[in-house]
């Protein structure tokens, strides 16, 4: 059988909590203060079967000015509203306030519940009833039934009964949703049980043993027991009034306004995306960066309203706009909200959620604008597509799209093949299965061949970048996995040659200009002439009459073709040299087992302590000598 949440509304003292004890026998007025001033403060609950079978869960709210943000809370998951208006008062400020919070909520069926019928004649009751019904046109609530009760006679509960029986059969079947949530309404200690939340589930279900997380706040816990309208049950589903016992959590854990989920379901954010519907009752236009205080779920939490695409907002209108709050909510995508004005406290709109975790966007830009459009009225690829675009570089997490689109894996895995095939969308990485649009990814392959292009113009003697030294110019925020993906498609698609040292472009070849040719053969010469006594660089190039700078070029150059190598900064041998003084340590080890300092200067020829100790440490540096003590030996010899 379906659940069912029946939740009341309507000015203060006009008997919705004697109503609901006249329907059930249960009184919902349960602290000390509310039975003083005889006034609800805090929500109410009760439970009862209707003629047709169907079990419903009651939900009572404050009907106070000061407890509007009590009564958005319990509005929050009710599938029928009972409007309730006494006859002899008729419509009063908090009614108008509930209707329009109702409206903002969605709530489409309801039945208007005219009480204390028994304070007034049958003419009053009939220009009220009038009266009523003019209030009524254009709202969800226009043509709805409206039954004349008395709580205290008890006339008119049978037909009223009935009509909830009606209407229960007419409600909807709620969604079926993967995601288990549940918006906390109270928190309460019990001897003998600990920590218990109330609270109404609004979508998926939850069992005992199940692990859940509170967000915002990130607290984890275990279902240790589970009671829909007190009593036990292995699990409760979406629609049900339900009461949570957690394993090993204080009560301080957690407070009205967090929701109950399954780890990792859930992403809070200091943003949401919205469709803000400012009500036609406003007195004046909306300024962008009016401070708000949003009702979601059942929380408030204070904020800012960002117009997108306006300087004001006019009453009447609805838009796109971004809500900057001050602390983070825990929400998903169409998920329904009620904004109040900061001060005066004032119902002003609300609507859906088109965007719970979105980036911070820049005014006035038409690409967000008409985005945030299309969040509302397109196909599942195109949303997809606009929030993978969004997300840039960093790319979106296949679980953040879960959240951004309200939709079922199967559903998202279904639209995003067809994406993925037309790689209108690129996956970067397979585990958290991330995307990144691929316009963002050909922006990159450009990046990498610009940078590739600006360096060999500074450096055109030198073979190619390093590989970090190119990542290191990409945006911060592209991980290890994106850069790789952008160079793979570079070397496939033949754009960029990838040695293991370097990288560089296809087209790039080194060509020294015919000064440069010159300084080359001068240089190659002075070290081939030279031998093992070389000049060091600096002192050549005084010698030659080049700068340091000029010169750099062409001796990274010859040691990348290794006809110099380096042995210490500033000192460079020609590789005969070299090879040459190889060949006869080698010779040298074959009928030794040590080498000297003084055997490895007679193969030198007698050089000088400057070259002779380099020297040394170049072979071994280069692995063929290993220092022992005051001797070299053969790496590798045993």
């Amino acid at each position: 059988m379906k659940q069912i949440i029946l939740g009341t509304a309507g000015h203060i003292d006009h008997g919705k909590t004697s109503l609901i004890r006249s329907l059930t026998g249960i009184e919902t007025d349960r602290l000390k203060e509310e039975k003083a001033r005889g006034i609800t403060i805090e929500l109410g609950f009760a439970s009862m079967a209707l003629p047709n079978g169907q079990h419903v869960g009651i939900v009572d709210v404050p009907g106070h000015e000061k407890f509007v943000k009590n009564m958005v809370a319990g509005a929050t998951g009710i599938d029928i509203v009972a409007m309730v208006i006494a006859a002899d008062e008729g419509v009063m400020p908090q009614t108008r306030e509930h209707m329009e919070i109702c409206s903002l909520l969605g709530i489409s069926h309801g039945v208007v519940v005219l009480t204390k019928t028994d304070l007034v004649d049958e003419e009053w009751l009939e220009l009220v009833q009038e009266d009523i019904g003019g209030f009524l046109k254009g709202t969800f609530l226009e043509g709805a039934p409206m039954i004349p009760v008395s709580s205290v006679t008890g006339d008119g509960m049978d037909t009223l009964k009935q009509t909830l029986s009606e209407l229960a059969a007419s409600v909807p079947q709620r969604r079926t949703a993967s995601v288990f949530r549940l918006p906390v309404d109270r928190v309460f200690t019990m001897k003998g049980f600990g920590t218990v939340i109330t609270g109404t589930v609004i979508s998926g279900s939850i069992s005992i043993g199940d692990a859940v997380t509170i967000y915002p706040s990130g607290v984890e816990s275990k279902v240790r027991g589970i009671q829909v309208h007190s009593d036990s049950v292995e699990k409760a589903s979406s629609g049900m009034r339900t009461a949570i016992n957690f394993q090993g959590l204080e009560k301080s854990a957690i407070q009205r306004g967090e929701v109950v989920s399954t780890p990792g379901n859930i992403k809070p954010s200091y943003l949401m995306d919205v469709e803000f519907h400012y009500l036609p009752s406003a007195k004046k236009p909306l300024k962008n960066r009016t401070r708000i205080r949003l009702h979601t779920g059942t929380s408030e939490v204070l904020g800012y309203l960002i117009l997108l695409d306006r300087e004001s907002l006019d009453a009447g209108k609805t838009a796109a706009v971004q809500l900057r709050l001050e602390e983070p909510v825990a929400c998903i995508k169409d998920d329904r909200y009620v904004i109040r004005s900061y001060s005066p406290v004032r119902t002003i709109g609300g609507g859906r959620i088109l965007n719970p975790i979105p980036p911070k966007h820049k005014r006035f830009r038409e690409d967000v604008t008409q985005g945030l459009a299309g969040l509302r009225e397109n196909e599942l690829p195109e949303i997809i597509s606009f929030h993978v675009t969004q997300a840039g570089y960093a790319g979106l997490p296949f679980s953040d799209l879960k959240i951004m689109t309200n939709c079922s894996e199967k559903q998202l895995t279904g639209a995003l093949s067809g994406l993925l095939s037309k790689r209108v969308v690129i996956q970067t990485d397979k585990e958290s299965r991330t995307l990144i649009h691929g316009d963002t990814f050909s922006r990159l392959t450009e990046i990498g061949k610009t940078f590739l292009a600006d360096y060999h113009k500074t450096h055109p003697l030198k073979e190619g970048m390093s590989k970090e030294e190119l990542k290191s110019k990409f945006p911060a925020i592209l991980g290890n996995r994106v850069f790789t993906l952008t160079l793979n498609h570079l070397v496939t698609d033949k754009s960029v040659i990838l040695t293991s040292d370097t990288v560089k472009l296809a087209t790039h070849t080194v060509e020294l200009q015919v000064d440069q040719e010159l300084l080359k053969k001068n240089i190659v010469s002075a070290y081939s002439d030279t031998a093992l006594t070389p000049p060091y660089f600096k002192a050549l190039c005084e010698t030659l009459g080049v700068p340091v700078n000029k010169a750099m070029d062409v001796l990274l150059l010859l040691t990348t073709e290794k006809t110099l190598r380096k042995a210490k900064e500033d000192l460079y041998f020609h590789q005969s040299a070299l090879e040459g003084l190889e060949s006869r340590v080698l010779a040298f080890f074959e009928t030794h087992t040590e080498m000297t300092t003084a055997d490895f200067k007679e193969m030198t020829g007698g050089v000088s302590r400057k070259y002779l100790i380099p020297l040394l440490e170049y072979y071994d540096g280069k692995n063929l000598t290993i220092r022992v003590g005051d001797t070299r030996q053969l790496r590798g010899r045993s």
